[in-house]
């Protein structure tokens, strides 16, 4: 049996809860979607997907997403109403 070893990371609570939420929808928890990633790196030598610099208008487009309030609707046509009144 192979020997492991425990990996502690520290994550925004909320972002923790949001992947752990999608992970289970893909049947996968934290620690298997961990594994994989270390996996793909191990057997590639590469980060398995490109890191870049965003450019100016996607790092505008970032900061004013952080900014946003999320607004919940109970109904699709208060969303649409919304939308539109913008």
């Amino acid at each position: 049996m192979a020997t492991t070893t425990m990996i502690h990371v520290r994550v925004n609570e909320d972002l923790k809860k949001d992947a752990a939420q999608a992970l289970e929808s893909m049947g996968l928890s934290v620690s298997d979607a961990v594994r994989v990633f270390l996996t793909r790196i191990a057997a590639d030598q590469a980060f398995p997907f490109a890191i870049q610099v965003p450019n100016a208008d996607t790092q505008a487009a970032m900061l004013e997403a952080r900014t946003m309030t999320r607004a919940r609707f109970n109904r699709s046509e208060d969303l649409f109403d919304a939308i539109e009144s913008k």
